[in-house]
């Protein structure tokens, strides 16, 4: 029996969204752990976790890295990587007062948005973040102008703003926002700031916007959506919000295929399936397999854009392996 036939008796099939996955700044900050560990050996740490997922924690741990919350728990004089969301200035100066040997592996798109804060603060004006309190990003670049920023956590928190100049006053944003909730945040400040400024370029990241366009585009045709990524993972509790409010009839957030509910799949005829910026695709193939084994066999890939960008290795690390392969 062809697969087309299997579907047809069956009813039952998967849109696989694309773009999902890894984006260029998590594929580098995991590499930059990995060469670490390569080059200076085992162990080595990392300031919270490198990216937002369950299963590359474990595997980096596996592999010699240690997860901490605060350079404190660092020895002195160790190595130590900062994540890919980004810290404040004093993060920084706390590694240099206990001589780390720090390894920055901001996503470079993170990187941009601290560096819009310091020029607009330098300039005087008040700073919106839009942005979830507490997420690390956020509290990495309000760390670069506490000053200057305050928080906008959507929509809601627009009533609390106060400024002190309505002619001087700029939004910003965290990369990994959803963009529909993020454009109403900025619609509701400007009913109350017109002379609001934008940032000179999109703050939320392509990878982001990319993900959320394609399920927008699949979960009207689907019973339920799965999203494989952790509950920690911004992007990716996005992607389930994202995917409800398109259409989808249900949808789920899952580390592993193991996690799916049977009774999800109740009735099902069309699961969608994605994964946010931080998932590597093994885990979106082993849901793919889980699926298949509950009769979900037809899988159509549905592209709605190509992601080529990627980004070079932290500086501090790429002089290191250059002067270790010199010797060698």
């Amino acid at each position: 029996m062809t697969q087309a036939e299997t579907t047809s008796r069956t009813g039952k099939r998967v849109l696989l969204a694309k773009p999902r996955g890894y984006c260029a700044g998590v594929d580098r900050a995991v590499q930059t752990v990995e060469e670490a560990l390569k080059l200076y050996g085992a162990p080595i740490y990392v300031r919270k976790q490198i990216v937002h997922n369950k299963h590359v924690v474990r595997t980096l741990e596996a592999k010699g890295a240690i997860f901490v919350e605060e350079n404190e728990e660092v020895p002195e004089g160790a190595t130590v990587v900062f994540s890919a969301h980004g810290v404040a200035p004093e993060v920084h100066e706390q590694a240099k007062a206990r001589s780390l040997k720090a390894i920055d592996a901001t996503c470079p798109l993170v990187t941009k948005v601290h560096q819009e804060a310091k020029r607009f603060a330098a300039e005087d004006y008040d700073i919106l973040l839009i942005g979830h309190e507490g997420h690390e990003e956020v509290v990495g670049t309000a760390g670069e102008a506490p000053a200057h920023i305050q928080l906008v956590d959507g929509p809601d928190g627009v009533d609390k703003v106060t400024v002190r100049d309505p002619n001087k006053v700029v939004w910003l944003s965290q990369t990994t926002l959803s963009v529909d909730e993020t454009l109403e945040t900025v619609a509701r400040l400007k009913q109350r700031l017109p002379l609001l400024q934008s940032p000179p370029s999109d703050d939320i990241c392509y990878a982001t916007s990319n993900r959320q366009h394609v399920v927008k585009e699949i979960a009207p045709d689907c019973d339920v959506v799965i999203v494989v990524g952790s509950r920690n993972s911004s992007n990716s509790v996005r992607l389930v919000e994202v995917a409800l409010d398109a259409g989808a009839r249900a949808g789920h957030l899952v580390d592993f295929a193991h996690e799916i509910d049977d009774a999800w799949l109740t009735g099902a005829g069309t699961v969608g399936v994605t994964s946010g910026a931080s998932v590597p695709d093994e885990l979106v193939q082993d849901v793919l397999a889980h699926l298949a084994e509950r009769g979900f066999t037809d899988v159509e890939e549905i592209t709605t854009a190509d992601e080529r960008l990627t980004f070079s290795l932290p500086q501090e690390l790429k002089r290191d392996m250059k002067a270790a392969a010199e010797r060698a």
